[in-house]
């Protein structure tokens, strides 16, 4: 039985993590080569390590259920808050991302020179990617880091009364409007009193396929879980000419979006292979092995589920702490570059696809959230339960009334 959930999963990984590898690829015939500025090697051999480390970790936690993340988008606003950090809590953070050995300067220097050219990757493919930073007010930042932030990610800083009802709202509305209405809600108010910072990263991508399925030639069929259950799907169908390989393993298809520099890259394992276990040997090797397998093959039999995954709201934490930057997430966290006596409390992230006919569409959203270290509670009174009260004048000692609220209808 062949375990097609593996085109459903990983494929779906690649969609927004294809646009890093689709620049550090030498495909035999140079077509999908970066042709502008050069980046540097070892930052684009990072992000693709990071992407296969941190789906592994994920898939770790939920061997039972489909995922798709944005690696990119957790990678770039993680890097935004790398900004920042200082001692420990850097080397933490450069040994996550696979930033080890490589200078901030020459970080930067690819990003700003990355996100460039994603902005013009393809005029029949959209990608939105944008970044910003919501700081509270009044909370003394280092201009410096977020000059830098605004520089190199190209991202919005601004402040914001996060003690104001609709505080969360606002943080809401930019990332619903920055993935075309795909993602809201990330923030559940009110703010808590001790958070100080988001950094924010999110994305969008639409791309129609080069050669389209015909609908006309889609299908009802049947998918076959690795617990012997059968679902009935939409299976979309063609019989031509198609980029294929096949390795170890595994069976692949590329299947190119507008002009042909981006492509889901659908990857069948072996019948006599779980997902989990061909996903836990995954690393960059295999992925060039897989790619470097492709060639054109005429008459190749395609079937392919029309399917849709939502993934999240999910807390990376666990997963970026066994990466090794648990130093991020204590209190004595160094970002003092930012501001002193604040550390990394959360990183949500939630991803959405759908994959169809006529192309695919995707978003993802990652929430960077900081927080001051042992902060006191602020002061409050909420008379939200059963409360005595009295009426009584001052001057003359007197109790006027004397009452007990104890329900209200």
């Amino acid at each position: 039985m062949r375990k097609i959930i593996c085109s459903m999963i990983i494929a779906s990984l690649l969609v927004v993590s294809l646009v890093g590898c689709s620049i550090s690829s030498n495909r035999s015939n140079g077509n999908y080569a970066y042709d502008g500025d050069k980046i540097d090697a070892r930052f684009l051999e990072g992000n693709q390590r990071f992407t296969f480390d941190i789906f592994k970790e994920l898939n770790r936690e939920d061997q039972n259920q489909s995922i798709f993340i944005s690696p990119f988008s957790i990678s770039t606003a993680l890097s935004m808050t790398y900004q920042g950090a200082g001692g420990a809590t850097k080397e933490g953070m450069a040994e996550a991302l696979n930033y080890i050995g490589i200078e901030m300067e020459t970080l930067n220097d690819s990003y700003r020179k990355l996100l460039a050219y994603l902005e013009n990757i393809d005029d029949q493919v959209q990608l939105n990617i944008s970044n910003s930073i919501w700081a509270r007010e009044g909370g003394g930042f280092n201009e410096d880091f977020l000059d830098v932030n605004k520089d190199v990610f190209d991202a919005y800083v601004t402040e914001l009364d996060f003690s104001r009802a609709d505080a969360a709202d606002i943080i809401n509305t930019w990332i619903e409007d920055a993935t075309e209405g795909k993602i809201d809600k990330m923030l559940q108010p009110p703010i808590p009193g001790n958070v100080v910072m988001y950094l924010i990263n999110a994305i969008y991508f639409k791309g129609e396929w080069t050669e389209k399925f015909d609908e006309n030639r889609s299908f009802e069929g049947s998918f076959h879980t690795e617990e012997g259950q059968i679902r009935d799907i939409t299976m979309m169908s063609r019989n031509e000419t198609t980029e294929y390989g096949e390795g170890d393993g595994f069976k692949v298809v590329r299947l190119p979006y507008g002009n042909g520099k981006t492509a889901m890259y659908s990857i069948l394992p072996d019948e006599n292979t779980s997902i989990n276990d061909f996903i836990e040997a995954m690393d960059a090797d295999k992925w060039r092995e897989i790619r470097e397998s492709i060639s054109e093959e005429e008459d190749v039999v395609l079937r392919i589920p029309r399917f849709k995954i939502e993934y999240g709201i999910k807390t990376l934490t666990d997963s970026l702490i066994q990466l090794g930057m648990g130093e991020a997430f204590n209190e004595k966290a160094d970002f003092s570059n930012i501001r002193p006596g604040i550390f990394i409390e959360d990183v949500l992230h939630k991803a959405v696809i759908d994959v169809n006919e006529e192309g695919s569409e995707a978003a993802a959203a990652t929430v960077v959230i900081m927080a001051e270290s042992a902060v006191m509670d602020p002061t409050t009174f909420i008379a939200d339960r059963p409360f005595l009260f009295i009426i009584a004048d001052d001057a003359s000692d007197t109790i006027l009334f004397i009452g007990k609220l104890f329900d209200i209808h």
